[in-house]
Formats: C-alpha cells, structure tokens, sequence
C-alpha cells in the first residue's frame, strides 16, 4: 500500500542545515497553504500552550534509511536499538514529530519554539497538546536516550 501526503503547510526558521543539538533557540514559523487549509483552520491554537507537529524528514536521503538497529548517533558507548526505539531521521517514512510552544499564531501562520525541522520542511500534521494525550502514569527510558537528549532542547 501507499500513502500519499501533501504538505500542510511549511517551516521558516534559521536552520538550513542538519544539527544534533540545541533546538530550543529556535523559533520557526510554519506557513499554511491556503489551498490545503481554510482561512480559520488555526483558529483557537493560541488558546493551547504547545502543539505536536508531524513534518516530514524531506532532505534526508532515502538511501541512508536505517531498518534495523544501530548506535545512536554512531556512539560506541551507547548500544544498539532498533530504529523504532530511537527518535532520528534516518527512519523509514521519514516522519518527524515534536511537541514545541505556541508562540504566536497570525492568520495562517504559527510561531512555535523548540520544532527541530530545517526551513523548508514539509509540515503534514498539526495537532494541539492536551496533557490526557500525555502519558499515563511513570515514564522510563534508558540512560543513553537521557544521555543523548541531555543538550538537545538547550537553549
């Protein structure tokens, strides 16, 4: 079976190049295509502190797609797991989600902090964050995935 997506929308920020760390300073404003979306399809977002944004990983390569399991990063101290228990692009839909903050919302664009897309990307999916779709009692991961995330969000 295949899926077809057309973009949403797009992102405009500073970021043109792929970077491991440091996305909490960035701010990106995603433009909605008005012939995908209504005029009022933002109405109300303000209203919601984050949202999720699924986007789509559009310039990495398909043929440096990971099926299997590897190293995070490419660190030897970290061990191997399947691409499905990692968060990176080299996944194989090529599908991005982050939940970022509202920072502002003008017509049929939306400002958020904290999205790790580069400009440009696709935007397929915008939903709001509502704390019931959080999860549900304790969180766990392993040491290396608080390891890897530890500069990722800095500011």
């Amino acid at each position: 079976m295949t899926i077809e997506m057309t973009p949403l929308g797009h992102v405009t920020c500073t970021r043109r190049e792929q970077a491991d760390d440091g996305w909490d300073r960035e701010e990106a404003t995603i433009h909605l295509d008005p012939a995908q979306l209504g005029p009022e399809a933002l109405v109300g977002i303000e209203d919601f502190s984050h949202v999720e944004v699924i986007f789509h990983f559009d310039r990495h390569p398909v043929d440096d797609i990971e099926t299997s399991a590897r190293r995070p990063r490419g660190n030897p101290e970290w061990p191997r797991v399947g691409i499905l228990a990692q968060r990176g692009r080299r996944r194989p839909n090529r599908i991005g989600a982050t939940i970022a903050r509202v920072v502002a919302v003008d017509g049929m664009s939306l400002t958020v902090a904290g999205l790790d897309a580069l400009d440009g990307t696709p935007v397929l999916d915008i939903k709001p964050y509502m704390q019931e779709f959080g999860p549900r009692g304790p969180v766990r991961q392993p040491q290396w995935a608080t390891e890897l995330m530890r500069s990722y969000w800095e500011a």
